[in-house]
């Protein structure tokens, strides 16, 4: 099915494309990903066995000599190279080592190695950060259900480099389906992004999250520790085993309920008709007389703030965006960063269900996507005809997302750019603005080496941080071991 037409604003970063190249340079860069055909000919035309005595001897000597210096050529550069990189449309092996985190062209960091990793291959078929930003987060919806899922609500940040524009995703004020219920609007807004800034066509970005719930994904330690600590109420028979107890760590799941909304969802034509689907089964589950006509999830330019470093992005209300700039203008004007940055306070707030990933490509184009359900498997209610688990978002649930990208000054088109996203309380804007201004005051010649290393969170949650340096994709996170990434 063709992706719906539109105006596609963000074409940058085919995945051997560093920076925008003529098409020209794009064929001159393919024809060198292909193996040379020829092979060693005599230059007359005529065969070897067609030269009489000696020279008919000589020219076979040089021929066997050239096809095994070709050969031995061939294979020193296959076995110096990235196994399945020829030929795949993924740039050529790099020449040089990088460190754990570093990457060359794009990179994906989410709290899920096989999301990750889904996101991973969505970039090398030729997606932007948007696409692989968006097939993580609906591997995510799968995978971890206790912290979001098509029942979570979305906010998302997206930084074009190509226009140097910024971009917010709303998904409006909380609302409800039924009292206690949270609307869920993911896929509209998921699919409102894609339908402005993505490269692939939407039913592509459906195909891995759609086989793992039909198919099954194995429950891993995070989503195993949730199940322990939640019990079953609410989520059985989808998380249960036969006896009724919660799967452990390394059990199949499987949700062909889910499988078959995503499936439809892929079929939509537009953004709003890919919700109402799952909204018309969701309201004869509840027996609700049909979907809700609220507010829809909205794009709009994001907040800014010029700094002596160059500018500051984040979303606006509900979100914390707005209180995340006042702090961060107020802690510039009062010299650095906070002397305590981890009160006890903010030490023993408890968490939210909640989740996070982050996308980059080495040109500086970042996206971050946030979800909540407001707790840990939302409001505990498993929808039976869609295998959603709805939230229990209330008015104010999502003021602590609050997703920030720094842009180097605007005068300067290699200024590094870097990502910053959080997941956990409201105490969540603070521990932004001191990672924030721990970076900006850093000595010049640290700030030379790359990102910075991010403090330890003042939340039981997860922060990541991306950035585009010296021409590659860094991406890290606190706790270190949290979040696996992946990159080409």
């Amino acid at each position: 099915m063709e992706p719906e037409a539109g105006p596609v604003l963000y074409q940058k970063l085919l995945v051997w494309e560093p920076s925008l190249e003529s098409e020209e340079e794009e064929e001159e860069i393919s024809e060198q990903l292909i193996p040379d055909p020829w092979g060693p000919q005599d230059s007359s035309g005529n065969k070897a066995g067609g030269l009489p005595g000696a020279w008919a001897r000589l020219v076979a000597a040089l021929l066997l000599l050239a096809i095994g210096f070709s050969l031995a050529v061939r294979q020193l550069h296959s076995s110096s190279g990235s196994p399945g990189t020829l030929g795949s449309g993924a740039p050529p092996p790099s020449r040089h080592s990088h460190g754990p985190g570093v990457y060359p062209h794009g990179a994906i960091i989410s709290p899920a190695a096989t999301c990750s990793h889904l996101g991973q291959e969505l970039l090398v078929a030729g997606g932007n950060v948007v696409d692989a930003g968006i097939g993580a987060a609906l591997c995510l919806a799968v995978v971890h259900p206790h912290t979001t899922g098509l029942g979570a609500m979305f906010w998302g940040l997206f930084y074009n480099s190509s226009s140097g524009n910024s971009t917010a995703l709303t998904s409006g004020p909380a609302q409800t389906l039924a009292p206690g219920l949270g609307l869920p609007l993911a896929l509209p807004a998921l699919r409102l992004l894609h339908t402005h800034f993505g490269r692939l066509p939407w039913p592509r970005l459906l195909v891995g999250p759609t086989t793992l719930a039909q198919e099954g994904f194995l429950v891993d330690t995070s989503l195993a520790r949730a199940l322990a600590a939640q019990g079953t109420k609410g989520i059985c028979p989808l998380l249960c085993r036969t006896d009724g107890t919660p799967l452990g760590p390394g059990a199949r799941a499987i949700n062909p309920k889910l499988a078959a909304v995503l499936h439809r969802a892929a079929l939509a034509p537009t953004p709003d008709l890919t919700g109402d689907a799952l909204l018309s089964l969701l309201a004869r589950d509840l027996g609700l007389e049909g979907p809700s006509a609220g507010p829809r999830p909205t794009l709009e330019p994001a907040l800014r703030l010029p700094v002596p470093q160059g500018i500051l992005f984040t979303t606006p209300s509900p979100s914390a965006g707005p209180e995340l700039l006042e702090l961060l203008e107020a802690a510039q004007q009062s010299g650095g960063p906070s002397p305590d940055p981890c009160p006890p306070r903010l030490l023993a707030a408890g968490t939210t269900g909640s989740s996070v990933l982050a996308t980059v490509d080495s040109g500086g184009s970042v996206l971050l996507l946030t979800s909540s359900l407001n707790s840990s498997f939302g409001s505990g209610h498993l929808s039976p005809s869609t295998g959603v688990l709805l939230s229990n978002l209330v008015a104010k649930s999502a003021a602590w997302a609050c997703p920030l990208i720094l842009r180097g000054r605007l005068d300067d088109n290699e200024a590094d750019v870097l990502g910053l996203v959080a997941s956990g309380t409201p105490a969540v804007a603070r521990v932004m603005t001191h990672t924030l201004l721990s970076h900006l005051v850093r000595p010049q010649t640290h700030a030379q080496q790359g990102p910075t290393k991010s403090p330890r969170p003042c939340i039981q949650g997860t922060l990541l941080q991306v950035a585009a340096h010296a021409e590659h994709a860094h991406v890290s996170s606190v706790p270190s071991g949290c979040c696996p990434s992946q990159g080409f």
